[in-house]
């Protein structure tokens, strides 16, 4: 299963067709369309066959329509993956992951449905939110060759409830130590699974400029895309991790000068020296932009 090179994952409530088809026409990478926190208990039998019908209506966009599912250890997963697979969604988010075990059981679940519904064998990813259990956060290092996954990301919110935080944000709304180690373990076993780590929320809207600044710092750490909540998030997002031309520019020149000098280690140039490290990182950047 290859990983997904995404950068804005937009949410959109699976009980709202308005909603849905308003997350489709944006410009999002991938639209999550959600049966689990944003619809209530009651509501999610309705939702799950609105769902169906939305993915068979825009057969076309299926490739980037995901959908979130309930959490495994709950009443509502297998039915929610029993009502949508026969739509073929491109992927499912699996929330409050607990670690490599609710993969592999979703997994079996996935493979079952899409023999079922004649859907290609092993053709639905996997999002795994790793971060909102404290078990999920212990175990994220054991996702390495997991079967389907192909991002995984995190939520502060959900481990705070369990911890039983009062909050998860320092004074100056920044994250406390707890929640910053959970998006550090993130992104360090998102990089030993050889899939993309993706930030979690930013829960005010509104707040444009701040989206930019999260963004573009999460970017530099090494993640590779940001869930959003609302469409007017998704364009920010996308600018913060598309490369600009300076840094592909800067890439190329410096994958050519290793390439110049075959046999070298390390290279001077502009006043630094470059090692083999910093030629990955230029390779790197220039896959995920197709232009390697």
């Amino acid at each position: 299963m290859q990983s997904v090179n995404a950068r804005s994952w937009l949410f959109a409530p699976g009980d709202s067709e308005r909603k849905m088809e308003k997350a489709t026409a944006s410009a999002a990478d991938i639209v999550l369309i959600d049966l689990e926190d944003s619809v209530s208990d009651d509501e999610k039998p309705k939702a799950r066959e609105m769902v169906l019908a939305f993915l068979k209506a825009n057969a076309a966009q299926r490739h980037r329509l995901w959908v979130r599912i309930n959490p495994l250890q709950g009443p509502h997963a297998v039915k929610d993956l029993a009502a949508v697979m026969p739509g073929a969604p491109g992927g499912i988010m699996l929330p409050k992951a607990r670690g490599r075990g609710d993969a592999e059981t979703l997994d079996h679940y996935l493979t079952a449905l899409e023999a079922a519904a004649g859907t290609e064998a092993g053709s639905t990813k996997v999002i795994v939110l790793t971060g909102e259990t404290a078990s999920g956060v212990l175990t994220i290092n054991d996702l390495a060759g997991a079967p389907r996954v192909a991002a995984l990301s995190w939520g502060g919110e959900d481990l705070a409830s369990e911890i039983g935080a009062m909050s998860n944000r320092n004074e100056d709304g920044s994250y406390a130590f707890t929640y910053e180690l959970a998006r550090s373990l993130c992104l360090i076993g998102a990089t030993a699974a050889g899939v993309p780590a993706i930030e979690t929320i930013e829960a005010d809207f509104k707040n444009l400029d701040g989206l930019r600044k999260r963004a573009a710092h999460v970017r530099r750490a090494g993640f590779r895309g940001m869930l959003a909540i609302h469409p007017a998030q998704v364009d920010v997002i996308n600018e913060a991790f598309t490369p600009s031309e300076e840094e592909i520019a800067a890439a190329r020149e410096i994958v050519d000068l290793f390439a110049a000098n075959p046999g070298a280690g390390a290279i001077g140039h502009k006043g630094a020296m470059l090692d083999r490290p910093h030629l990955a990182r230029a390779q790197g950047l220039l896959a995920l932009v197709g232009r390697q």
